[in-house]
Order: C-alpha cells, then structure tokens, then sequence
C-alpha cells in the first residue's frame, strides 16, 4: 500500500520538474502554470479517488514517458538509477563487472564478458542466462538488473546462471572498469594504421591522439579511421579528434535552435597532430550522432575519403537538465550542421504520418552543397560515404537473425561443440551453413519480416472479427510460401550471413581485440580503404588534391 507520505510529497517534485519548462518558455508562462495546476490537480484527485491502490510514482513516470514520446525518441527523463548509467556512458569508467548484458523476454543474458574485466575472470560466457544475483532472483525482479552489479570495489557477489540446460554458480569480484573510446589499434601493412573508435566519452580524444602518435612512431603513413558502429557520444570529443587532422580555428559543426542561445559553432581549438596524413573513415548505418559530426566535418573539409553505407542520420542536440530527486531530464535542444551546412539530422519528429512515424527526406528532395573544394555533397540525413560499399548494408533476413538472437544463439551452441578451436581462425563451410540452417528450423524459428509481421496481423484481426475460419486455408498457403521464400533468401545472402557467424564466433575464444585482429586482413571495407589510401590518385582524385 502506498503511504499518505508519498502522496504528499510527490506533487512538489513533480511541480518543479515542470517549472523548468515553464522558465525556459518564458512568453507562455502563463499558459504552462495553467496547464500545471491542471495537472497537479488531476493527479492528486486520481490518486485519492481510484478505485484501486495506485501507486504515484509508477504513474509519473507513465505520463512523463507518454509526454515525451510525442516528441523524438532522445528527450527522455532518467530517473536515480539511469543517471548513474548516463554518467558511465560519458565518463567510460564505473565500478561493475565488465561484461555487455541484455535483458530480453525477461532472461538476463550475458552478451560479451570483456577480457580479463570481473566477469571473464568469474567464469561467464556469452550466452549465460542469469538467474540469481546475490539473494534477488531475476524472476521475481522486473526493475532494470544491472543495478544489482554496482557496488564497491572488491564487493563479492554470488551469481547463479544456467549454462546449456546446467545450472551453475560462480562468484563475480566487482572492480573497476573503464570503457575504452579506442579498444584497438594496429597496423594493416607496413604503411597503413588502423584505428577502431567505438565511442566518444571523455578519452575519446586523448586515446585517438596516442593511438595516431603510436602508430605514427611505427612509421605509418595512411590512417583507416572505424567508426562502424559507434553511437555518438561527447560533442566536444567529436571537434577535439577532427582537430588532430585540421588546423586551428576550423569551424567543424554548428548548432541551430529557435532559441539563441543554443545557436553555437563549434571550431578547433589546438594545434593538429597531422594535416596531411591521407585518411580514410568507415561507416555505416549505426554511426550516428558525433560519428556523423567528425565523417560529415572531414568530408566537407576534404580531409577524409568516407567509405561504407550512408550513416544513421541522428542531428538532434541534447542537453542534460538537473531536476530533483537526483533525476534528469535530457532533452533536444537543436540540430547539428556540418561545415557545408547540411543538416545531418534524418527523421522529421515534429511531421509524422497517419501511423505517428517520423518522417524522411526523399531523395529527389534533397539539396546540394559543396565541400570546401568544390564537391557536390548532399544533405538527407546522415553522411553520404564517398564510395558506398553494399557490403556495409544488411539485408532484411539478416536484420531479423541479428533482432531474434539466432546467429548469437547458434554460435552460442557451436561454442560448446567445439571447445578447443583457441586462436585458429574458424573455417564456416557450406556444410556448416547447412547446419545453421537445420538450427533454424528446429527452433522453429519465425523470421518476423514486415510481411510475415503484417501476414500474421492481419489473421490477428480476422480472428477479432471472426471471419478467420473462411480464410484459414488461403493464410497458411500464403505464410508457407513466404516462409519458402525466406528460406530462399538465406541462400541469397549466406556470404553476408556467414561473415557474421564468424565474426560472433571469433568473438568467443579470442574477444574484441582477436576480432579487430581478424579485420585487419580479412574485412572487405578495411580492405577497400586501404586500397583507395596506397592508391594516391584515386585519392587525391576523389578529394579533388
């Protein structure tokens, strides 16, 4: 039962929560405190009224989420918990376990123990199920279980977690970790360095500068730049590694807001490691936010060749508000421009369709601009690369592998089948595609594509209105054909598929670094790019040199 305590005190957190909006708006003052106290009022008489217990909190985070997602998915509120995990995202170190976890259809997975971190040296494995953390069973706890991992270094924990049907116990020793921007750098040939920056938190800079400057003493001459995959992060971080390529006082990014004070332009602001060092970045379409500020920067700048698949398109700017309680509010403030001037922002939250979906820029509709020499770049969303690689592209039947954990699960299961693999690169042949393909279907695995989503939504609706006995027969011709015809795309794409199931494999017996050290001689898009940097002229050629 919720006590009175609470429901007296909760009205004032709630009311300064809203009057920040109510003091960065000021010329709608009046109209926001009108809409407080109706709030205020409706809640306190809700709480008091219902027919049953409620409980206030639960309810306020309900509406505050609610209110929010009428926005854009990236002003959200944290409450105590997910400010802690907000400040460990920027600041890259926490005290924990060191492992990547996800929660899905409420088993607490490990996805990746990181080498030599409390978790790896417990004994945990990708694909463990946790099921006990000290004397909380995960079943019974449905708030976020990470937070069952904090506590001071050396704090011991007992873990309890089933591994391929077995139910075991170990004992995780919390320490410190740090999350590193850079978790690997190396050299592809005597000439070419290669540099893998995951993130962008508060080292970011400073471990891209001792990377360069090492690889540099090594006596590379070419830099292949990673940013596949990395989320964004510290906007200062993203100017500060542009400025280890460009001069002092480059504009690198500008922020546009209808408030003027948000209106910023970001320049560098030290003297660069190195102006002429030919540099090429990857992307694809998970690089987002900072990632697309230093590709979208250099690239206007004619400072980079960019290479992969058109980034995610994520140009909307956040700020972090205190409120009270020890609680956030993150929320938009404006867009990101690069140097050209293109928005690198993608979805349009503010026009969304009949559905409530975001909407985009077609490509006929796209505007051109022109990188400092002269070259036609194009706004839309996202950074266009240079020269885009299909590869860089999942397919429609690999995104629903990679969504429904069927590549994790199964290397998961081809990790204890092959217990003595060690450092030998794995070898995924035709027949071992077979038996992937065999996995699938004794797991009878659905692959959830749109149409088999929209198939099944609509038998769903049938069912509702009871017409679904006159179309029973016609539905299930229809889904074993589409089934078939997913069957088919696998086949289409086992080259794509298959690359990922050895990725994920090599990833268990030899972690992240063992990956990037594969990469190094066997990805195609680090292969591509330092084809184009030991090629000058088709550099100097695309960068208009």
């Amino acid at each position: 039962m919720t006590s009175p305590f609470k429901k007296k005190y909760i009205l004032p957190v709630i009311a300064s929560a809203f009057l920040f909006v109510g003091v960065s708006f000021k010329d709608d003052f009046f109209e926001i405190a009108k809409q407080i106290e109706i709030f205020t009022t409706l809640f306190k008489e809700l709480n008091k009224n219902y027919v049953d217990e409620t409980n206030p909190g639960d309810l306020m985070d309900k509406s505050i989420k609610g209110m929010l997602a009428s926005l854009d998915p990236y002003t959200v509120y944290f409450n105590e918990q997910d400010v802690v995990k907000f400040k460990i995202n920027n600041t890259g170190e926490y005290t924990g376990i060191g492992a990547m976890i996800t929660r899905k259809n409420d088993k607490l997975i490990i996805r990746e123990p990181y080498k030599n971190f409390p978790a790896d040296k417990a004994g945990l494995k990708a694909g463990d199920e946790v099921i006990q953390i000290g004397d909380v069973l995960l079943s019974d706890f449905k708030d976020d279980a990470s937070q069952l991992f904090r506590g001071a270094k050396n704090t011991k924990i007992e873990v309890k977690y089933i591994r391929q049907g077995k139910t075991n116990t170990t004992q995780i020793v919390l320490d410190e970790v740090e999350i590193k921007s850079v978790p690997f750098f190396g050299k592809i040939d005597d000439k070419t360095g290669y540099i893998v920056l995951a993130r962008f938190n508060q080292k970011a800079s400073y471990e891209t500068k001792q990377a360069l400057e090492q690889l540099k003493k090594e006596g590379v001459e070419r830099i292949v730049l990673d940013l596949r995959g990395n989320p964004g992060g510290l906007l200062n971080e993203a100017v500060n590694i542009c400025n280890l390529f460009v001069p002092k006082n480059e504009v690198i990014v500008t922020t546009k807001s209808r408030i003027e004070k948000h209106n910023n332009t970001y320049k560098t602001s030290k003297e660069p490691v190195d102006t002429e060092i030919p540099l090429a970045i990857l992307v694809d379409g998970k690089s987002a936010s900072a990632s697309e500020i230093v590709s979208g920067a250099l690239q206007d700048l004619d400072r980079a060749v960019i290479i992969g698949s058109r980034s995610f398109g994520k140009g909307l700017v956040q700020r972090p508000v205190d409120l009270t309680y020890g609680t956030q509010l993150k929320v938009t403030i404006s867009r990101y421009y690069t140097p050209s001037g293109r928005c690198i922002q993608a979805l349009n939250y503010s026009h969304k369709d009949k559905n409530g979906v975001a909407t985009k820029t077609e490509a006929k509709n796209y505007t051109a601009f022109k990188t400092r020499k002269g070259r036609t770049v194009y706004d839309g969303g996202g950074i266009q690369p240079d020269i885009e690689l299909e590869e860089t592209k999942w397919s429609p039947i690999t995104e629903a592998l990679q969504k429904n954990d069927r590549i994790f699960n199964y290397v998961t299961a081809y990790y204890y089948k092959n217990p003595n693999l060690g450092d030998k690169i794995p070898t995924f042949s035709d027949a071992d595609f077979q038996s992937f393909k065999q996995f699938l279907k004794a797991e009878k695995f659905s692959f959830d594509t749109e149409t088999e989503l929209a198939l099944k939504n609509t038998l769903a609706t049938a069912k509702k209105e009871k017409i679904d006995q006159s179309i029973t027969v016609e539905y299930q011709q229809l889904l074993e054909a589409l089934q078939k015809t997913e069957e088919n795309l696998l086949d289409k794409n086992k080259v794509e598929i298959k690359n990922l199931i050895v990725d994920e494999i090599i990833k268990r017996y030899q972690y992240q670094e063992g990956l990037y050290q594969y990469y190094l001689k066997n990805n195609s898009e680090i292969k591509k790019a330092t084809s184009v940097l030991n090629t000058s002229a088709q550099y100097k050629s695309i960068l208009k040199m």
